[in-house]
């Protein structure tokens, strides 16, 4: 667990409200105003932004949506799952990571406004990623699942939403 704590040191990692460490590392100096973007969005944003995140295995990465698309991709640790539920009720999952005989992809794109979780899928491991979102991100399109409502929504995934949500 050591390397854990380099990781968080090394790049200054805080915690994230769905649970594991980031940093914003790119933020583009250029915006798209709100009048382009739609009703989805209160503002302008950044045409793009970029982090770091860390997720270790003794936690994981709660259901949440956003109003971008964000794009995911691998560095360094274990592979990590992430589980998406479509705004229809369909479910699917995505593993990250470096083994592509099995199926692991370095990189992967999860729709806006899709709920999607995360969790490392070695025991006493991490996973160290990055993300990217076009528009760029802006906490005012971040939307943490309430357990309640999103099993109410979706009771068919009943199971997956309880362990993977905080609230």
């Amino acid at each position: 667990m050591g390397d854990i704590q380099q990781l968080i040191n090394r790049f200054d990692l805080q915690k994230h409200p769905e649970g594991g460490y980031f940093k914003e590392t790119y933020r583009s100096k250029g915006e798209i105003p709100d009048s382009v973007l739609g009703d989805d969005f209160e503002g302008s944003r950044n045409y793009c932004t970029g982090i770091y995140f860390l997720l270790t295995s003794d936690t994981f990465s709660a259901f949440h949506r956003i109003q971008q698309d964000e794009m995911w991709h691998f560095y360094q640790g274990s592979p990590i799952t992430i589980h998406i539920i479509h705004p229809n009720g369909d479910y699917s999952k995505h593993i990250l990571g470096l083994n592509f005989e099995k199926g692991e992809v370095p990189q992967f794109t999860v729709l806006k406004k899709c709920w999607f979780a995360a969790e490392v899928n070695v025991p006493n491991s991490y996973t160290f990623v990055g993300c990217t979102v076009s528009p760029g991100f802006d906490f005012k399109d971040f939307e943490l699942a309430n357990r309640n409502s999103l099993i109410q929504q979706f009771p068919r995934h009943k199971e997956l939403i309880a362990r993977l949500t905080r609230i």
